[in-house]
């Protein structure tokens, strides 16, 4: 039995682990903290867990909790989660973080997106915890960096077609729908009822944190667009040693001498040391708030590769995912709804390709507390714990 902790687990994802630790048959929850509802029961502060759950939240101590936890899950804002992660593991504890601490490899990008890094050293160390694309990872890891729940809907369906050449990367465009809760617990002027009730708004237009995340990831799955770089250079000294000894073709040679200044350039690009790499992924996100709950709906604009078409599209995801209980490609002429995967960890993806005008529109759905958060980040511990991955995770939605 995994013996786990939740930290924040009066937020809405914070309860969602609650929910799903309770329920797990191989994982018991030994405690929980929280700074606002110190010594209150959770199921006084979460009526609907009366007589289901019964234990009292308390302040965050790693220390006491040593010996006694495989597992915390970190449910905690940014910055918050990296003053603790490190503690824990030195307890030896298994650290599953779902705020942005430990998501990036890049320690500038973190720093630029949201602030300094108090243990840049563990950057190296965690894993990002999309489970079905570092499923291997994350077998091995201690320290998960669980992914924000904007990119696991859009990372899921394009990061095969990225990975595979299918879809240019130059001009991928993301339109994603959230419901309130993505916005937190917190009382805040922009989810209150009035506020959000007969409203649909984009917002963070330009400026989302996600951004960086999904373009980080992205850009490690690219392929290498100067991958001949190293091959022309090879015959180009190839070339100048067949020119050498050689007086009719002295042109040659010249002309030969002036490439090399844009072909040591190619050189320095194909091997990362650029100071503007062109691998790097840009994409165009845009967010938006819909006046529910609880689910997220994200369409993809991408251009498609010369010899790409809907089938071998389809075929790339269904090779992809053929195993992976929880991402289900839809067949053709069907497309996701929020109310399908709703309070579950699937994660619903349907495409349409316009072979005329070489452009892919690909849809995904999927529950943003949970497979965007906290049911992630039961996967994710599955895995690391060696058990099948859907363990306590096999939730059915509901027929309304």
């Amino acid at each position: 039995m995994i013996k786990t902790a939740v930290a924040g687990a009066t937020g809405y994802t914070g309860a969602e682990l609650v929910k799903l630790i309770t329920g797990h048959p191989d994982a018991e929850l030994t405690s929980v903290t929280s700074r606002s509802y110190g010594g209150k029961n959770i199921a006084d502060i979460f009526p609907s867990m009366r007589g289901v759950v019964d234990i009292t939240c308390q302040d965050m101590n790693p220390d006491e909790l040593k010996g006694k936890v495989d597992c915390v899950f970190l449910a905690l804002p940014h910055k918050i989660s990296m003053g603790y992660a490190p503690l824990f593991l030195e307890n030896g504890i298994k650290v599953i973080d779902l705020s942005a601490d430990f998501r990036f490899k890049s320690l500038e990008t973190y720093e630029k997106t949201y602030q300094k890094h108090s243990a840049p050293d563990l950057l190296k160390h965690s894993v990002y915890g999309l489970s079905e694309i570092y499923r291997d990872e994350i077998q091995k890891a201690d320290l998960v960096g669980n992914p924000g729940c904007y990119p696991t809907s859009l990372l899921l369906p394009i990061i095969p077609l990225v990975r595979d050449g299918l879809v240019r990367t130059e001009g991928i465009i993301s339109d994603s729908k959230s419901g309130v809760s993505g916005a937190g617990r917190s009382l805040s002027l922009t989810s209150h009822y009035c506020e959000v009730t007969e409203s649909f708004k984009a917002y963070k237009v330009g400026s989302h944190r996600h951004v960086p995340e999904m373009e980080e990831i992205l850009t490690a799955h690219a392929p290498d667009k100067n991958a001949g770089a190293e091959t022309a250079i090879q015959g180009n000294d190839k070339m100048e040693a067949e020119i050498q000894g050689n007086d009719k073709v002295e042109a040659e040679i010249q002309d030969h001498h002036r490439l090399k200044p844009a072909i040591a350039e190619n050189d320095k690009v194909a091997f990362g040391t650029s100071d503007g790499n062109v691998n790097n992924i840009k994409i165009t996100f845009v967010p938006h708030l819909l006046p529910m709950s609880r689910g997220m709906l994200t369409t993809i604009y991408a251009g498609i590769s010369d010899n790409a078409t809907e089938n071998s599209i389809r075929e790339t995801l269904a090779d992809t995912y053929r195993n992976n209980f929880f991402v289900r490609i839809l067949p053709e002429g069907m497309f996701p709804d929020t109310a399908h995967v709703r309070g579950t960890n699937f994660c619903d993806i349907g495409l349409w390709v316009d072979e005329s005008s070489k452009r892919i529109i690909i849809i995904s759905a999927i529950d943003n507390i949970l497979k965007g958060a906290a049911g992630q980040a039961v996967q994710n511990m599955n895995l690391m714990f060696g058990l099948d991955e859907a363990t306590g995770l096999k939730i059915i939605p509901g027929a309304i």
